[in-house]
């Protein structure tokens, strides 16, 4: 099962447009934002729920009965209750105590269960805690309070994938409740370790659209789906089809740019420059075999077609099939120059050339 979360995004419309592109692409279970943020937050968060959408609506909360109450009011499908679990951030961060992060904890989720809420138990860095110390909050909920499922959480992303491995193994002993994995990217493991607490068997894993969170970010959706999918044969529900639209209806209402270099989604994600690779592609165009030369093929993730792009990196076969391409006649004297010209002219732009400027080029050696 896939969660994602759009709380990045505040208006109403433009959270319900995301909402309703991440019902299309499949996702499972959307977290639609924290009503106790605003008033504004608050209605993007009901209109959602009450949007019809195929997907379970949750709303984020701390572990107040407040938050909870301004839940129901929203008529969302459930709760992400979060808690501090490591000792550290109890003490430094919020300036409490164990026993006062447990009595808010089962106090808040049997609230939120005894008013018909699926609660998740969130617990805030728990792979930065003493395990002793995050097993005594979560063994109190799991004992005394509620929960129907228990988020481990990489807050601040110090995992790497052995670690998480150990960690939810561990912890998988202890409970007997689905378990959930939200991973944050500062050192770039945010997918690494959410596929790995799949292999040891994680069953809901969160994920933002193009990857957008706290600092550096989340694990990805796209990465996420499509490596479970392809690479370790696990079914998502997600329709991949649908993945590079969403991620342009994030792009466009966060005014987040993905890099064209984004895995799955970015625009170059399907573009090659290198002589070499035109060279083989020249031949495997004609032959009908893109996987030769690419993972996947582009439409499995709704990309544009595979696209040949002019820069410092080119040789003779990218003119001649960049021509033929645009219907550019090009004597076969002029080809050495041409390609001078188009190396010439992307190293003063520093980026590749767009088909206008080498037309022009054309014009000009010929």
């Amino acid at each position: 099962e896939l969660a994602n979360t759009i709380e990045e995004i505040k208006r109403k419309e433009e959270k319900l447009e995301i909402a309703r592109a991440l019902d299309k692409a499949g996702v499972d279970r959307i977290e639609a934002g924290m009503p106790g943020v605003s008033k504004e937050e608050m209605a993007a968060v009901k209109a959602i729920a009450n949007d019809g959408l195929s997907a379970k609506v949750f709303a984020f909360a701390r572990c107040m009965k407040a938050d909870i109450d301004l839940a129901r009011q929203c008529d969302v499908d459930g709760v992400m209750m979060e808690i501090p679990s490591s000792d550290h951030i109890l003490e430094y961060a919020y300036g409490w105590t164990e026993d006062r992060a447990i009595q808010l904890s089962v106090q808040a989720t049997t609230y939120a269960a005894a008013h018909g809420l699926h609660v998740a138990f969130f617990t805030i860095d728990s792979t930065r805690a003493s395990f002793e110390t995050c097993w005594k909050i979560v063994n109190a909920v799991y004992s005394q309070g509620h929960m129907d499922s228990l988020v481990m959480v990489d807050t601040f992303g110090v995992c790497c994938p052995e670690a998480i491995k150990y960690f939810i193994t561990r912890m998988k002993k202890r409970v007997k409740k689905p378990i959930e994995i939200h991973c944050h990217n500062d050192f770039g493991l945010a997918v690494a370790n959410t596929l790995a607490a799949v292999t040891v068997g994680v069953e809901i894993v969160h994920t933002t659209v193009n990857g957008i969170g706290e600092r550096v970010g989340n694990a990805s959706l796209d990465e996420v789906a499509l490596s479970l999918e392809m690479l370790y044969g696990v079914k998502t529900g997600i329709r991949k089809e649908n993945l590079h639209s969403l991620s342009k209806v994030v792009e466009r209402r966060s005014h987040i740019k993905m890099p064209p270099n984004k895995p799955v989604v970015g625009d170059g994600a399907f573009t090659t420059e290198s002589g070499i690779l035109v060279g083989w592609w020249n031949r495997l165009e004609e032959l009908n075999m893109p996987l030769e030369m690419f993972p996947f093929k582009p439409e499995v993730v709704g990309q544009k077609p595979i696209k040949v792009v002019l820069g410092k990196k080119s040789g003779k076969d990218s003119i001649t099939y960049k021509a033929r391409q645009l219907g550019l006649p090009i004597p076969n004297g002029n080809v050495n120059d041409l390609l001078a010209a188009v190396k010439e002219a992307s190293e003063e732009k520093k980026r590749v050339l767009t088909d206008e400027e080498f037309k022009r080029l054309v014009d000009a050696v010929s």
